[in-house]
């Protein structure tokens, strides 16, 4: 959890600009240190005295993104000394950039040179370091002669580090099927650009997590189950590396803290681009539960009807099922915020704002003031529906028609009124009846200027009702939709629980209830006793029970009214022996759930295309799957990467597959270094090595 002692959002004068939202302020006078800030928050301090501390800032400050020669300018040291210390870590790591030699052998420096002192290259660090470039550069394959990339975050990914820089003839591999989703994004989304410009060389984090989501692989831990060679060909690298590289790749680029502004430019440029709908946006909270000890704030299980630990992952889809926006929320989040703050998050990049589809989570007349207020159109369901007058309403008021997704449905129209203190709104009121189960509800909506007829509002419902809300459901059994890469937990800012005083007033309340109620009904069955002059006795049961009732009676007003008194909700974080709530960080989640959400997108994207080759609907999502786990061969060319995939057996099975690779084809795709993507249909290409080499 960030300090908030060192939050500063003004950036003092004495503060230097290293690049990239980093700065650094450098003390002197006792013991010189140096602290770093990123966006104003503080980072890291470190005691420049400490020669071991400083190499280590120094590496980490420029893996954040910081300018070499600013930093080395701050600091006093020169260029040529930054360059050595990440060659260094480069070559023999971190413990290497400690000890200053590699950790493979004995640490001690005396017993290191008696063994290797004929080994050791003469002279300083700068020049091993300059031996082992010469050595290694002599036995570096041959790669491209392209320049270094630059993102359009500014980060500079070398040569031997840009996606299939590497030259090679045809090799098989098992995962051939997944360069489908790789030529979309990169069409479609500039996909190598963003993540290039934002993350630099730690860009590979992303295709590896392409893969995983593209074949449902549900941790990175279950990446050792696959062939490394034949994936790393597809990604564009020469193999997939072990474990220890992979989470090293994943936490430099989750150190960015650069999802919040990643998600941004990328929903951004869906709506611009009109890569999601833009008429109906569906709002819903999905569950992302938390299994582990420590305590977290509950989020609720729709399934089990129950809280459970967790997050709420409140996603915005478009009509055919899109991704267009999501936000992780502590707890049970807030969808009604949620729902509100999409008018201002998107403010000036729409013609006309979307209608906002959600369900009874939403229903409250106070919410529904508030987003007239903010003219946002919305259709819901209506939360109270006495089902027993619907029952009883006549058949003939059902007079419209319609047919939604095999099923026939009658409904009709009219207006509910809602008021709240002088105020009252007027919303549109729809009936739905379903002939096939003979089921009816009702839903509710408001418009404003949009000219929006019943049956829109009505499908609106029915997508939001049953089978029909899928996208979830779907992307649960496709893809590893609850993986959280890299949990990190720090304290949560709500230490606030339900006020435990109101459920015990609400006990004595119920006890008091039943009590009455028992009391009411024994006073009902006893009859007044009389005296002889016929007066009535002055102890009679009767009366002992109607004292008795007017006691509790009196009771229950003033429990009634101290339970008003108290607060919803109360702060513990003081009390005593109290375990304080914690708080996930959602920064993996956030990276690992763009990727999903974007091969999601592309799912939906490149089934509409497989749709008019293929007339089995009910089939068709199959199909698609079973295209992207193919079989095949890739070879890269100074020019350009192709996939051969291996042709499926059934004829249309095999020409629906073969049209859906011609339009990717067709995108015209091409990767940062200028090489173009192409994929195919066929057999094996032992035949047409030596062509592809005299064409490459």
């Amino acid at each position: 959890m960030v300090q908030k002692d060192f939050v500063n959002s003004e950036k003092p004068s004495d503060r230097v600009s290293l690049g990239n939202g980093l700065s650094i302020e450098v003390t002197s006078g006792g013991r010189p240190h140096a602290t770093l800030y990123r966006r104003g928050v503080f980072v890291k301090r470190v005691d420049l005295t400490d020669k071991t501390a400083r190499c280590i800032f120094v590496v980490e400050t420029v893996e954040l993104g910081a300018k070499k020669s600013r930093l080395a300018g701050v600091l006093g040291i020169s260029r040529q000394t930054i360059h050595n210390y990440l060659e260094t870590q480069r070559v023999f790591g971190r413990e290497g950039l400690v000890f200053s030699y590699s950790p493979k052998v004995s640490r001690n420096r005396g017993k290191q040179r008696q063994l290797h002192g004929k080994e050791l290259a003469k002279g300083g660090k700068a020049k091993q370091l300059a031996e082992f470039r010469k050595k290694e550069s002599a036995a570096r394959p041959k790669q491209l002669s392209i320049p270094p990339v630059l993102g359009s975050g500014g980060k500079e990914v070398p040569v031997e580090e840009q996606p299939f820089s590497e030259v090679h003839d045809w090799q098989a591999s098992r995962y051939a099927g997944t360069f489908l989703y790789l030529i979309y994004l990169v069409s479609s989304y500039g996909w190598l650009d963003r993540v290039m410009g934002y993350f630099g060389r730690s860009y590979k984090i992303f295709m590896v997590f392409m893969l995983m989501v593209a074949r449902n692989i549900g941790s990175i831990e279950q990446l050792k189950n696959i062939r490394k060679r034949e994936a790393g060909l597809i990604l564009g690298m020469k193999r997939i590396p072990s474990k220890p590289k992979l989470w090293q790749w994943f936490y430099r680029a989750a150190r960015l803290k650069v999802a919040e502004d990643l998600l941004r430019d990328v929903f951004l440029y869906q709506l611009r681009a009109g890569l999601v709908g833009l008429w109906l946006w569906f709002v819903d909270g999905h569950l992302l539960p938390y299994t582990g000890k420590e305590k977290v704030h509950h989020a609720y299980n729709t399934q089990r009807r129950m809280p459970m630990p967790g997050r709420t992952n409140l996603v915005t889809c478009d009509e055919s099922g899109r991704v267009v926006d999501f936000e992780i929320q502590e707890g049970k989040g807030d969808l009604r915020q949620y729902i509100l703050a999409l008018k201002n998050k998107f403010k000036g990049e729409l013609p006309e704002n979307a209608i906002i589809v959600f369900d009874r989570e939403g229903y409250d007349s106070a919410f529904f003031s508030e987003l007239i207020s903010n003219d946002v159109a919305f259709v819901t369901w209506d939360k109270h529906v006495d089902h027993d007058k619907l029952a009883r309403l006549s058949d003939d008021l059902f007079t419209e028609e319609l047919e939604f997704k095999g099923k026939k449905y009658n409904y009709f129209e009219q207006e509910k009124v809602f008021v709240k203190d002088t105020e009252s709104i007027v919303l549109r009121h729809l009936h739905l009846w379903n002939r096939s189960s003979n089921r009816r509800t009702s839903g509710l909506a408001w418009t404003g200027a949009k000219e929006i007829s019943a049956e829109d509002c009505v499908c609106a419902i029915l997508n939001r009702w049953g089978a029909s809300e899928n996208t979830f459901k779907h992307l649960k059994d496709r893809h590893p939709l609850h993986y959280h890469p890299g949990f990190k937990l720090e304290d949560s800012e709500k230490q606030d629980i339900a006020n435990p005083e109101i459920k015990e007033k609400e006990g004595i309340l119920s006890r008091i209830r039943g009590s009455l109620s028992r009391l009411y009904k024994k006073l009902a069955k006893t009859k007044d006793s009389l005296n002889k002059d016929g007066s009535p006795r002055k102890n009679s049961i009767r009366k002992q029970l109607q004292a008795r009732i007017d006691g509790l009676e009196a009771e229950q007003d003033q429990v009634a009214t101290e339970k008003k008194q108290l607060p919803v909700r109360v702060d513990v974080s003081g009390l005593c022996d109290y375990k304080s709530f914690k708080q996930i960080d959602n920064e993996g989640k956030d990276l690992f759930d763009f990727v999903t959400g974007l091969v999601w997108n592309a799912r939906k994207q490149m089934v509409d295309w497989l749709r008019p080759y293929f007339d089995q609907d009910n089939e068709v999502v199959d199909l698609f799957y079973a295209i992207t786990e193919c079989h095949g061969w890739i070879m890269s060319t100074r020019t350009e990467v192709r996939v051969l995939l291996e042709p499926m057996e059934q004829p249309r099975r095999r020409l629906a597959q073969e049209q859906l690779c011609r339009t990717l084809t067709a995108l015209g795709a091409r990767i940062p270094s200028g090489k173009r993507l192409l994929v195919e249909v066929g057999d094996s290409p032992s035949g047409k090595v030596s062509k592809n080499k005299a064409g490459g």
